[in-house]
């Protein structure tokens, strides 16, 4: 058994009116709330934390990434057991092509969702391996002594010209007319261990608060409201929603 303390937020911000992000924690979906809890893991089962940030304007992108949220959820837990890696992987795959329709067929039924999207990034546990997902620019850091490194590769237009700055124009997503979807799958087994701190976050907060000030923070011991507030301190353009699981 491992013991994951995880703190989860998703906050408004400072500026929209409406917060399109929306996580997944230990079966709760959390948005404009804070939740604190101790998940006592078999490593030999299943756990999910995942987090989705909309997009497609008011209303949209909060649909967007609930309805991804709720689909993963009840298919992941029916993936069947005993599947290789490379299955576990096709598995995956096959769900995002079914997600992508399923949204592209929802705006063409409903005008005030044609267009509607999401990223999508999460940390996953199958059967004693744990695999990091990646569909966007959401991202998964890893802390590992002392020191905070980006595990997930932002699909976005900055990441491919090379600029450092962050782009708000992502190359990658589920729906948001995106005819081409794709989603890292990394098995990181071996990059799991007892001490380690783990943080999703949407670019709410990476945009407004540098990895430096993060990992500060995270070694000071910050819960993910504490840093869904230093974002809102630093300007808050845009929702901000934040997991950090403690791997115990």
């Amino acid at each position: 058994m491992s013991v994951f303390q995880i703190t989860a937020s998703s906050v408004v911000g400072c500026v929209r009116e409406n917060n399109e992000d929306m996580i997944l924690v230990d079966g709760q979906f959390v948005r404009n709330k804070t939740v604190n809890l101790t998940s006592t893991i078999d490593l030999s089962t299943r756990y999910l934390l995942a987090l989705a940030d909309g997009m497609g304007g008011h209303n949209c992108g909060e649909v967007a990434s609930q309805d991804v949220l709720q689909n993963l959820q009840f298919y992941f837990n029916d993936i069947p057991a005993g599947l290789t890696t490379d299955k576990f992987n096709e598995a995956i795959y096959e769900w995002l092509g079914s997600m992508n329709n399923n949204i592209e067929a929802k705006g063409r039924s409903d005008a005030q969702f044609e267009g509607m999207g999401t990223t999508l990034v999460a940390l996953a546990l199958y059967e004693n391996k744990f695999f990091w997902m990646n569909c966007g620019d959401s991202r998964l850091y890893r802390l590992h002594n002392g020191k905070l490194r980006q595990l997930t590769v932002d699909h976005s237009l900055n990441n491919l010209t090379g600029e450092k700055k962050h782009s708000h124009i992502v190359t990658n997503c589920i729906g948001g007319g995106c005819k081409t979807s794709y989603i890292d799958i990394i098995d990181c087994t071996n990059q799991i261990a007892p001490g380690d701190t783990f943080l999703l976050c949407s670019d709410g907060l990476t945009d407004m608060v540098d990895d430096d000030v993060i990992q500060q923070k995270l070694l000071e011991g910050a819960n993910a409201e504490d840093l869904c507030r230093l974002a809102e301190n630093e300007g808050g353009l845009d929702n901000v929603s934040v997991v950090i699981a403690r791997y115990e």
